[in-house]
């Protein structure tokens, strides 16, 4: 259809529904204040893909359903940065800062102790970017690269919904934007969420040309749920978060790097044609109101001082963070002086990182054991003489492959340096070469299978090596496991023990297996009583069931993890459905990467597979729709953190209350958290809220303002 033939009411309609998600993203995102339920948003966002699809000439390359391209990055282009991408000196204890501070000074001409205002800012561990805006619309996206030339990565970048397509001039943060109510007659379209009336000026303040400098990060919680799929799929893990956050920006799949839920926050500019600053502060406060995501968490500070006060804070803060930091950036905050101070070498005068010691510790590795995973991917862990680290005991740590074994020279009775990387997966940084008495043991990963004894084999380009054998026990034994976990099926009594029981009693091969067990076969077993079975076969039984995307979980298929299986048992809605799917139309759905649809036709056009789950399906399996479909939008826009120990929920099931009834559940305590349900021995959270003046709830008000809603 040409453009011409287009009504205005639907083309009125488009740009409305365009402007609607676009500040609802900002909400999100940026104030981190939604307004609207995931339910109410993913309507908002399916009308404006079927009205494109309906009238193509209405796509624009900044509209939000444009983030996601199906065309594969076979190279990454240089792109030469405008302004280059300078590094920082760094300095390492509070003498060195002070001497920075007064080598500023007297290139000012200024008196010693005259005080120089500064914004100290968060130094996030992340990837380096710049994105280039022309007339508020988003042209390219490069890495730091070697400060002067990076690598085009706008297709991977157009992907992350916390980075705006176009610059919007929002109102102040603080501000309420104005609403309209739904059109009395809206003829042909279904209203779903109030839209912004009189929308703000894309051209409002907005610089004809400015190259925008940020970080891409990844999230604690993120980087584990990436390392667990990656581990139940036998693929290789990353080190820490920064590795993976840079590994998921130069995938040559646009949907791997969507389905990665990177975020990223702003915090200078490079290139600007049209719009000049006075301030770094102006500058952040501009950013935002553009819809550009800064980090709360900056001081202006009057002195270095007072800066020197901000680093303490959060030398001790940061165990807060759901994210990783290794510092603070000091930056003076007059433009002025910035230009009047300029650069040396290749390092401005006028910035600088104070760099956090890493948290690390040192002890023995007495052990090297290699897992093998329902994939059939060998694992090689360092068994460690236990240690505290950062408040946790350390006891294991990954080794990820024999290519991180030799490079790093790891051996059996090697004292090693270990930290925790992000704060999260315990890793070893180095051998202490000088503490070897000649008796350590060099490793070397296995030729076969520790399981099965069948030969290993390792695929052209993998660093991962893995058993074959489709018979081997502990692959049929780790499926099981995964099956019956809390996070799949949630089978109550079947643990590691009663699956190795069942296993050497030869009562089950695979998952289908548990749904034909009888007391009779039950009660032979060691410390198996009456009650105890009758228990195993009530949980079975209730476990048919389970929500749909539990179920595909629960399946163990190779790339999907708990959030792609909820993705894929939203989009198919039954098991039938998913099953005969072509690879085709699996990477066609949002966040689905080519691996991903690949492994799961792969998964269902397997024989053996498809008979297992045609099995559970005439055994009664019978899932239901997916677990967090909100039920209500009652608590839409409202954010709940839970904390301590509670006495009548799980963590898991308060959290599900509260996505079910269209509110959202966060880790961490903000200025934009709705309320903090505190349980017994509440920590660091409860306090945060308290000097936020976060509404703190008990668990029972909790449950009777569930009950209330519903």
């Amino acid at each position: 259809m040409s453009s011409e033939s287009i009504s205005d009411e639907i083309r009125a309609r488009v740009e409305s529904l365009r402007a609607q998600i676009n500040y609802h993203n900002y909400r999100y995102y940026v104030l981190d204040a939604p307004e609207i339920s995931d339910a109410t948003y993913d309507r908002l966002f399916q009308e404006l893909r079927r009205l494109e699809e309906e009238y193509p000439a209405l796509i624009t390359p900044d509209s939000p359903t444009q983030r996601v391209g199906a065309d594969l990055t076979t190279t990454f282009a240089p792109i030469t940065h405008r302004t280059p991408m300078l590094s920082l000196d760094n300095a390492f204890g509070a003498e060195e800062l002070r001497e920075w501070d007064q080598k500023i000074k007297r290139y000012l001409g200024m008196e010693p102790h005259s005080p120089i205002e500064y914004v100290a800012e968060l130094k996030i561990d992340g990837l380096s970017i710049s994105l280039t805006y022309e007339k508020g619309r988003l042209v390219t996206a490069a890495t730091r690269g070697n400060g002067i030339t990076g690598e085009d990565v706008t297709p991977n970048i157009r992907t992350i919904r916390a980075i705006p397509l176009a610059l919007v001039a929002y109102a102040p943060q603080n501000a309420e934007p104005a609403v309209a109510s739904s059109p009395s007659q809206p003829s042909l379209f279904e209203e779903t969420a109030p839209i912004v009336s009189s929308p703000p000026s894309p051209a409002a303040g907005i610089p004809e040309l400015i190259e925008v400098r940020g970080e891409i990060f990844l999230s604690h919680e993120e980087f584990a749920r990436i390392n667990a799929a990656a581990e139940q799929a036998g693929a290789p893990t990353f080190a820490n978060p920064r590795n993976a956050a840079a590994g998921s920006v130069r995938q040559k799949d646009p949907r791997v790097t969507a389905g990665r839920n990177l975020d990223a926050f702003f915090y200078a500019v490079g290139a600007c044609e049209g719009r000049s600053f006075e301030s770094q502060q102006e500058l952040l406060h501009t950013y935002r109101a553009w819809g550009l995501k800064t980090n709360p968490h900056m001081r202006v500070c009057p002195d270095i001082e007072a800066v020197l006060e901000f680093t303490q804070i959060w030398d001790t803060g940061r165990d807060s963070l759901h994210y990783d930091i290794d510092g603070v950036v000091v930056k003076v905050n007059s433009m002025a002086m910035q230009r009047e101070l300029g650069f040396v070498s290749r390092s401005p005068r006028w910035a600088i990182a104070f760099k956090y010691p890493p948290r690390q510790a040192q002890t023995v590795v007495e052990d090297i054991v290699v897992q093998v995973g329902m994939t059939g991917a060998l694992t090689p862990v360092a068994i460690l003489r236990p240690i505290r680290l950062g408040g946790v005991m350390v006891s294991r740590a990954t080794l990820h492959n024999q290519d991180e074994i030799d490079r790093k020279d790891v051996r059996i009775g090697d004292t090693v340096v270990v930290q925790r990387a992000g704060e999260v997966i315990p890793e070893i940084v180095e051998v202490i070469l000088s503490a070897r008495t000649g008796q350590e043991t060099p490793f070397q990963m296995p030729s076969v299978c520790p399981a099965c004894g069948a030969e290993v084999v390792r695929a052209e380009g993998e660093a991962v090596i893995r058993c074959p054998n489709r018979a081997c026990p502990e692959k049929s034994r780790q499926r099981l496991l995964r099956f019956v976990s809390r996070n799949a099926m949630d089978i109550e009594s079947l643990g590691e023990e009663r699956i190795d029981q069942l296993l050497e009693a030869g009562l089950v091969r695979d998952a289908a297996d548990l749904y034909s067990l009888t007391k009779e076969q039950l009660l032979p077993l060691e410390r198996m009583g009456e009650k105890l079975a009758g228990n195993i076969l009530a949980a079975i039984e209730q476990s048919k069931t389970r929500p749909l995307n539990r179920l595909i979980f629960a399946l163990g298929i190779r790339h999907v993890g708990e959030h792609m299986a909820e993705t894929l048992a939203n989009h198919f809605g039954t098991l039938e459905r998913l099953s005969q799917a072509t690879a085709e139309e699996l990477g066609s759905v949002y966040e689905v990467g080519r691996a991903t649809a690949e492994s799961v036709a792969s998964f269902f056009a397997d024989n053996d597979n498809r008979h297992m789950v045609e099995r559970l399906i005439a055994a009664g399996v019978s899932p239901q729709a997916a677990e967090f479909a909100p039920q209500s939008d009652r608590f839409a826009g409202k954010t709940f953190v839970f904390t301590g120990t509670l006495t009548q929920l799980t963590r898991e099931e308060a959290e599900a209350r509260v996505k079910r009834l269209g509110g959202r559940a966060s880790g961490s305590v903000s200025k934009s958290t709705s309320y903090l349900v505190a349980g017994e021995n509440a920590g660091s959270k409860l306090t945060k809220a308290q000097q936020l003046g976060v509404p703190v709830l008990t668990e029972e008000q909790f449950l009777q303002m569930c009950e209330e809603e519903t």
